[in-house]
This record gives C-alpha cells, structure tokens and sequence, in this order.
C-alpha cells in the first residue's frame, strides 16, 4: 500500500489540475488463481457484482478519486494493457504519459514530474 499513498498524495496536489480515475480490472493474483501468500483474499470474477464487491476493498482505502469497474470483458485492461496496473495521463483524449507495468514498474512520482510540466 505503500505506492497507492504516493498516488493518493498526487491526487490530492493535483485535483486542482487534473482529473483522476481508477479502474479496478480482472484480479491478477486471484486467491482461486495464481495468488501470493499474505495477499488480499479476492477470487476470479466470474460476474460483475463479483467485481463490483471485490472494488469494495478499493474503496476502503479512501482513494480520493473515482473508482470504476471494468466490464466482464476487460476492455479497458485490454485496451490500456493495465494487468496487474498501469498509470497512464491522458491530455485531450491522447496517451501523453504511459507507466511501466506493476507492481515493479509503478512509479507514481513519474506522474507527478509530468503533471509538473504542464502546469
């Protein structure tokens, strides 16, 4: 939970500037699945209140943004290539900034540099 206070810290310095969303996808490390030790316990999605109550974790965590769910069809994991996560910036509908794949290559500091720059 480390990195997700660095990306609820942006949020709060930049909410004036811009706007944030998190979408919550398929669950990489699903406790049915490929799961890790000491992890959250949240099985497959095998519908979308599924999803909607496995993004309930989410929530507790007071993201200070808006939280959306995929559909049962991914087509934002897909189209974002957002599995396990992903930061992405978008300015006027174009991909201006878009973030290694995570957990190891989720830097929410690199956002932040961006977002300095257009201001």
């Amino acid at each position: 939970m480390f990195k997700f206070g660095k990306f609820k810290k942006l949020v709060e310095d930049f909410r004036f500037a811009a706007d944030f969303l998190i979408i919550y996808i398929e669950e990489a490390h699903a406790s049915d699945g490929w799961a890790f030790k000491n992890n959250i316990a949240i099985k497959s999605h095998q519908t979308l209140q599924d999803r909607i109550q496995a993004a309930q974790v989410l929530l507790k965590e007071n993201p200070s943004c808006p939280v959306v769910v995929d559909t049962m069809e991914n087509l934002s994991s897909s189209k974002y290539a957002a599995l396990p996560e992903r930061l992405y910036v978008l300015q006027k509908g174009n991909i201006i900034y878009k973030g290694g794949v995570g957990p190891w290559n989720y830097h929410p500091e690199e956002v932040r540099e961006v977002l300095e720059k257009l201001l």
